[in-house]
């Protein structure tokens, strides 16, 4: 919206200055000589003064309607021919007739026809008859002639120039446009392919050895004798669950990426995780950490309650990926986990010591290796700042502060 009024203003300006220095310069031209005595028997240059500075006012409107500028500017030259022969000294100063009778204007107003009007037909036809009145090849003058093809005839052929410039210019843009729009949907449907090809890889391939997992989890509770056995196969059973539900909710999301809105708003966990956003589900991810020995302190203070849930589930994260680590990397250490509700920000702090025992050479190269990274990136997103390194006592460190609320959100 900005642009149109800024041309707009700055073309105002460029027809003032032009009607401007056409009123002066035919003012000097009709008075170069010094004003007429009240003895001169000639009607000009008042007469003729008067209309050649209509024709340069009615120049401001060149851009709006540009044959009706053009229809004035014939009109007043074959007025001014015709003046010539009956009314010598009215319209044309010199009482001989001679240079070309056309206004000052005609130039800007053939050259405006051309460029600005939506029916070029007209405006060279109006072009043709101010060439012919300016150029007299009844009265063949050499002179005359090229000085009439000058004011008309050449301003015109830039006109066409010009027009046909923007022309291109215009055609050229539009045809960016498209073809990065084109682009870009190409791009978003090869996403869109290789979202859906990989969640059709993840169902296939992780559901069934997960669904597995689960089975025989199950089948040991029900032959197991002892009852240590049948606890911890019912916990890797229940896990194995909890793990299929969040994997469906991630092959939704990957699938129609607009269900991941449902999936922030249910819960940090997904459908069936059972972690609600009113508690984090922070202290089962403790006890699950101490149900597989590793030693998990937990400390919050303030006010949880006013977070918003993608805060939620992104701490959650946080928290989730630092055990993770924790347990495949740094066995034996212990873990201390800080969370500090803020009046307008939450403090995380996941902190461990130096690992006591040889940590499991399969489960530590079990990842990607992308999880930290991964952090940042959802961290970042939200407004907030990540940070982790090793500690000097030999452990590791992950800190993360979050906005309550999601900026925009």
């Amino acid at each position: 919206m900005i642009e149109p009024i800024r041309w707009l203003g700055r073309s105002a300006v460029q027809d003032t200055i032009l009607v401007t220095t056409l009123v002066a310069l035919n003012v000097f031209i009709a008075f170069g000589g010094g004003f007429p005595r009240e003895e001169d028997p000639r009607f000009g240059p008042w007469v003729g003064l008067g209309l050649q500075v209509f024709v340069v006012v009615v120049l401001a409107v060149r851009r709006v309607w540009p044959l009706v500028v053009l229809g004035v500017a014939t009109v007043s030259a074959v007025l001014m021919s015709l003046s010539v022969w009956w009314v010598p000294g009215l319209l044309v100063t010199s009482v001989d007739g001679s240079g070309v009778w056309v206004p000052l204007a005609a130039p800007f107003a053939a050259y405006s026809a051309v460029v600005y009007s939506s029916r070029p037909r007209g405006a060279w036809v109006l072009t043709g008859v101010l060439t012919l009145v300016a150029t007299r090849l009844w009265e063949l003058s050499f002179a005359v002639a090229a000085s009439g093809v000058l004011l008309t005839a050449v301003p015109a052929l830039l006109g066409m120039y010009v027009a046909a410039r923007r022309g291109l210019i215009v055609a050229l843009t539009e045809r960016a446009e498209r073809a990065e729009r084109e682009q870009f949907l190409l791009a978003e449907r090869a996403r869109a392919e290789e979202r859906v090809r990989l969640a059709g890889e993840m169902h296939d391939v992780v559901t069934h050895r997960v669904s597995l997992m689960v089975l025989q989890a199950g089948a040991l509770r029900v032959v197991s004798s002892d009852e240590r056995v049948r606890a911890e196969a019912e916990g890797l059973r229940a896990a194995g669950c909890q793990a299929l539900e969040e994997l469906r909710d991630l092959v939704g999301v990957l699938r129609s990426p607009e269900s991941a809105v449902g999936l922030v708003g249910s819960g940090v966990g997904g459908s069936g995780s059972g972690v609600g956003v009113g508690d984090w589900g922070l202290s089962v991810l403790v006890e699950e950490c101490r149900a597989v020995g590793v030693e998990v302190e937990l400390s919050e203070s303030g006010d949880r309650s006013v977070s918003s849930p993608v805060v939620v589930r992104t701490a959650y994260r946080i928290v989730q990926e630092a055990l993770t680590n924790v347990r495949k990397h740094a066995p034996g250490s212990g873990v201390w986990v800080e969370v500090r509700y803020e009046a307008d920000r939450v403090r995380l702090r996941v902190r461990n010591s130096a690992p006591t025992a040889v940590a499991d050479r399969e489960l530590a190269s079990s990842g990607s290796g992308s999880g930290l990274k991964g952090l940042r990136q959802r961290v970042e997103l939200v407004g907030g700042t990540f940070e982790s390194g090793p500690r000097p006592d030999g452990g590791f460190c992950v800190e993360s502060v979050l906005p309550m609320e999601v900026p925009g959100g």
